[in-house]
């Protein structure tokens, strides 16, 4: 959560800043504020609201931030309301804060300050960290070693961007649990919470690792690591790659499912090639496709000993993992296990030997995760192998896993998630077929015909989006409803569960997902007229039992709109509305099916005027627990 930018530069950096803000907008809009040093003084702004009241307020007056140095803050209200007061920098004597994070000891160290004589205008935890750094550098006028000194008494996760009016060419940075990345110039160097904020300016970054102390000047990086001094690479990006902008769509969510076949196919490519053309008894010649030799190749003698998976994830990423234990248990016949993160690391889990414990994350930097996977590798089980399911190659996760296996969606902007999750489900198949050839437990004859129904998957979702038009009609029907139960059986059960995350994310409308078969064991007694029903009605294995399910709404006059198979010749009729879906194999019907659940979603939330790029109290990278 959170999004902090810092600059120290020969130039103004005034409007680096709130660029930089804009760009991680996604991280929280509660609250926004920026801190520059200009002559010999801190001068701030803060405003409640999105970065744009931010910016507007330093329009009426913007040589009074011309500066060379300085911090912002977008905000994800933890300690204290969205309000002006509670807004970052935080200031105490000329230092200004930026925090991202929790100081979880923050009451204690309150207490202490105040009975110093400290007087605190904020509910927020930061400006305890203002405060203790102050009190330290009134002893000794040295802002590093009073940051190092403080970092120790605060207890939790986060990042820091620090600077004082008696070192105006000085900016210091602390990564502890939260992410932060250094991005180098020419005569100017920025800090940011993440890369995307800083691609206007510089596309060249060190990433700060766990417990990385950064002082930071115009011509200088130094970066220390328990007192002592450390390098840290200069990795170079595409800036190309990292594009982000909307272009002709409405919302970042709408280009994000519509980028989805270009990014399905993208990740594709990482494992799949064609394979030598054959000949069958009549001499015709039939092409196809195989797994790339060199796809996990250096991984294979740990896959190799894998008999459990353990699955850990949080939110979109969780019903993700949902769908990868259908598929390793029904494919390859390896027990898997799949756990929410925040639950999974407080419980006390045994985790057995020779496990793979797979941790998926868009961001690579979910504090539950990454501390769930920590907890996992103390316990040192004979044989564990972790593996990191990320869109963020220079993530935390991807740096503190034995496994890299990238989902490459590109950057996702919308809160929601839709092409990170579609990846993540590839990908995720791709390493079901990997760990199955590899084991011996996929006969050949089922691996190409999955290899191949992948290959289709581009295609199939492109036909998917055709289906915007009839998807938005049948959401004029919930525009004034205020729940909505999504059902599914088998593999669709985890998107029915996801169907409703979406339209509650956005929409705000109570919906919950249920395996359709549980409908008698409780979630029956809510139908009636008013209660919209959302079907995922593949032509599969389960379908028959599925209409029996429907059947069972239908005769308690609940209104049904079926996301249906072209195949399945369902019609439509009184309070039965059905989108035909194009056919695909069964295994990979989930990935087909999340993009009509997730267009329903967002054209629910554009009828009912809600903010579908950043809706109300989340952010997209949860860094905080």
């Amino acid at each position: 959560m959170c999004g902090i930018v810092g600059a120290v530069a020969e130039r103004n950096i005034a409007n680096i800043l709130l660029e930089g803000l804009k760009r991680l907008e996604y991280r929280g809009y509660d609250s926004a504020g920026l801190t520059v040093i200009r002559d010999g003084e801190l001068h701030r702004e803060r405003q409640v609201g999105k970065v744009q009241e931010l910016v507007n307020a330093v329009a009426v007056n913007p040589h009074f931030f011309d500066g060379h140095i300085g911090i912002a803050h977008t905000r994800w209200a933890t300690h204290g309301e969205p309000a002006q007061r509670n807004a970052h920098p935080h200031v105490s004597g000329k230092i200004a804060v930026v925090h991202n994070g929790i100081v979880e000891n923050y009451a204690e160290l309150k207490e202490a300050l105040i009975a110093k004589g400290y007087e605190f205008t904020s509910q927020t935890d930061t400006e305890v960290v203002a405060h203790l750094i102050n009190d330290l550098y009134s002893q000794n006028a040295d802002l590093l070693a009073a940051v190092r000194a403080v970092i120790p008494m605060l207890h939790g996760a986060f990042a820091l961007g620090i600077i004082h009016v008696d070192c105006p060419d000085e900016l210091i940075a602390v990564r502890l649990g939260s992410p932060l990345v250094i991005g180098v110039g020419i005569g100017e160097n920025f800090i940011a919470s993440d890369q995307l904020a800083l691609l206007p300016v510089t596309n060249r970054f060190m990433y700060l690792e766990e417990g990385d102390i950064a002082k930071i000047t115009r011509n200088s990086i130094t970066i220390y690591a328990d007192g002592v001094e450390v390098e840290r690479k200069i990795n170079e990006i595409d800036a190309q790659q990292h594009n982000a902008d909307k272009g002709e769509f409405k919302h970042y969510m709408l280009k994000e499912i519509y980028e989805q076949p270009d990014a399905v196919s993208r990740t594709l490519e990482m494992a799949l090639e064609s394979k030598v053309a054959s000949n069958d008894k009549n001499n015709q010649s039939h092409h196809g496709y195989q797994l790339k030799a060199d796809f996990l190749q250096r991984h294979e003698i740990q896959l190799a000993s894998i008999r459990h998976i353990q699955v850990i994830a949080c939110g979109t990423s969780y019903h993700a993992g949902m769908v990868a234990k259908y598929w390793f248990e029904n494919l390859t016949r390896l027990p898997c296990s799949v756990e929410v993160a925040s639950e999974f690391r407080y419980r006390n889990p045994v985790v057995v030997d020779n496990s793979l414990v797979i941790c998926i994350s868009q961001s690579g930097e979910t504090a539950d995760t990454l501390s769930a996977l920590r907890d996992t590798q103390k316990q040192a089980p004979t044989g564990l192998v972790s593996l990191a399911l990320c869109n963020v190659p220079t993530s935390s996760l991807v740096r503190e896993t034995d496994i890299y296996l990238p989902t490459l969606a590109g950057p996702e902007i919308g809160v929601a998630s839709t092409k990170a999750f579609t990846t993540q489900l590839v990908a995720l198949m791709l390493l079901v077929l990997k760990i199955g050839v590899t084991q011996s437990r996929i006969e050949d004859e089922h691996l190409d015909t999955l290899i191949n129904e992948l290959h289709k998957l581009p295609g199939q979702l492109y036909a998917s989006l055709h289906l915007d038009a009839d998807i938005k009609t049948m959401s004029e029907s919930f525009e004034d409803k205020k729940s909505c139960l999504f059902l599914g059986r088998g593999l669709q059960f985890p998107i029915a569960l996801e169907g409703a995350l979406k339209l509650k994310e956005i929409s705000y409308i109570h919906a919950e997902g249920y395996a359709a078969g549980e409908l008698k064991h409780g979630p029956l007694a809510l139908v009636d007229k008013d209660m919209p029903i959302v079907v995922l009605a593949p032509k599969d294995s389960m379908f028959d039992k599925l209409k029996a399910n429907m059947q069972e709404v239908h005769a308690r006059h609940g209104e049904l709109f079926v996301f249906a198979g072209e195949s399945s010749k369902m019609v439509a009729e009184d309070r039965l509305h059905v989108v035909y879906v194009p056919d695909v194999c069964e295994d990979l019907a989930p990935i087909v099916y999340s993009v009509p659940v997730q267009l329903l979603s967002y054209h629910v939330a554009v009828m009912r005027g809600t903010d579908v790029d950043q809706p109300r109290n989340l952010a997209k990278s949860v860094t905080v627990e």
